[in-house]
């Protein structure tokens, strides 16, 4: 199987489908994929879930399973394929006990929740799944008060959760110094370099929000950063489907201007 990009006609979105063997789309995924291109979630989540998918189709290819009449305990086996190198993967080497584990706990739960989707949506069409894949749960409201979108519209009715979940430890981000930034900055050659790695540091916006900006979105005179979502060329996007205006001090306003007038140029572009 492959996954291969999809890019849509008259239109600057794309997607990404799965190819079997013989060439051609994997339905039951390639149906999945569409919509949530419809939807318009991020390229870079259909395109993971497309590589979810399709590990979950060989998995059930080598094993001779019918999509449609898996066990919960094939989805356990699963699990545990994903967990062996590829070359593992099919039987043919033996591995020591001591062998690290392929994809860690955050991977495998993702490619549970693009199988969980998988599943949710065809049942929601009308395929025959039973309760393997995902379960009905009750709905409850935390101890904060807090309730799921919808809550009151569900009128205490079960919802379709998926039935494994790999318990993942706790981590914290990472985060530099400012020793570390400060090296960083001063090991950039060039001035747009500089601005981009100060306007990360400053503002902590994400790389594919700023790979996204264009010239009208900073207001020098108000020291403000609009970050936008839209679709750009480039296919950097923002993570957030609403707008927001980020402060930003006059030393990144000093290096973008920097930045237009040494290196920036003529050109005709925003």
């Amino acid at each position: 199987m492959l996954v291969q990009r999809v890019l849509m006609p008259a239109s600057p979105l794309e997607s990404w489908t799965v190819l079997g063997d013989a060439g051609g789309a994997v339905e039951p995924i390639e149906r999945y994929l569409a919509y949530l291109t419809d939807i318009e979630r991020s390229p870079n989540t259909v395109k993971a879930y497309a590589h979810d998918l399709k590990d979950w189709f060989v998995f059930l290819g080598q094993r001779g399973l019918d999509w449609r009449e898996v066990r919960l305990e094939d989805l356990g086996e699963f699990v545990a394929w994903l967990r062996l190198p590829p070359a593992g993967r099919d039987g043919r080497v033996a591995l020591l006990p001591s062998a690290e584990h392929h994809c860690g706990v955050t991977t495998v739960n993702r490619k549970l929740s693009a199988v969980s989707g998988l599943y949710v949506f065809h049942a929601r069409h009308g395929v025959d799944l039973g309760d393997l894949v995902t379960e009905l749960q009750p709905v409850r409201a935390r101890r904060t008060g807090w309730k799921p979108f919808l809550y009151h519209l569900a009128g205490g009715e079960p919802e379709r959760r998926r039935t494994i979940k790999l318990k993942s430890p706790r981590t914290h981000p990472t985060i530099l110094t400012a020793a570390q930034v400060q090296a960083i900055l001063d090991s950039c050659t060039r001035l747009r370099d500089r601005f981009l790695f100060a306007l990360l540091w400053e503002t902590g916006i994400r790389i594919g929000e700023a790979l996204g900006l264009r010239h009208e979105d900073l207001a020098a005179a108000e020291g403000e950063l609009a970050v936008i979502p839209r679709v750009n060329d480039n296919r950097a996007r923002a993570k957030s489907a609403s707008p927001r205006t980020v402060p930003v001090g006059p030393e990144i306003v000093r290096l973008y201007a920097d930045y237009l007038h040494v290196e920036y140029g003529d050109l005709d572009s925003d």
